[in-house]
């Protein structure tokens, strides 16, 4: 990893707000495609999900689903469990950013997309007694709705649409059909 890269990865832990916001918009630019210094940075960004600091959380848990693309060795089948955890930190923020990026992981492959498809679906199925519900399932149909855009996989589509049907309330079926038109 060059130090260009290492350095965003100091400044996105700076205290320096500019500084941080800058090298996390950065990093996530440059993990938009294939990137060969994943495993430079693989075991400190698991670490991170346990961090006290839950913007630490976060931004590891997007990083690690950015990346996961650039994961020849598939250690994110293993690893996954980890980031999955993200999703439900205890700050409500922390989750929510994770489960938004979690859909990245999706791209790295089909066992990986079959693996994240399988979360989310158990995840909007049984999140009913979870605060905030309705905007976690909102989180996941989006999630699966950017998925869908980047492969165009109609299963994806249909998963949604299954899920969608199982909702109960008007209001809110209506406003998940929403995210796919």
């Amino acid at each position: 990893m060059d130090k260009m890269i290492e350095q965003l990865f100091l400044d996105s832990k700076s205290v320096d707000k500019s500084a941080n916001s800058l090298a996390y918009q950065q990093i996530l630019i440059l993990t938009e495609k294939k990137v060969d210094w994943t495993y430079q940075i693989w075991d400190r960004l698991l670490e991170d999900l346990s961090h006290p600091n839950n913007h630490q959380r976060s931004r590891a848990a997007q990083y690690l689903a950015s990346l996961a693309k650039s994961d020849p060795e598939n250690r994110i089948l293993t690893d996954f469990p980890l980031l999955w955890q993200v999703t439900r930190d205890e700050k409500f923020v922390t989750a929510r950013h994770s489960l938004q990026a979690i859909w990245k992981v999706a791209l790295a492959g089909p066992d990986q997309k079959k693996m994240v498809l399988q979360h989310l679906i158990e995840r909007f199925l049984s999140c009913e007694d979870e605060k905030n519900f309705t905007l976690i399932r909102s989180d996941i149909l989006q999630g699966m709705r950017q998925l869908y855009d980047e492969t165009h996989d109609e299963r994806v589509k249909q998963s949604a649409m299954d899920l969608i049907e199982r909702v109960y309330d008007p209001k809110y079926k209506k406003k998940y059909k929403t995210i796919w038109k």
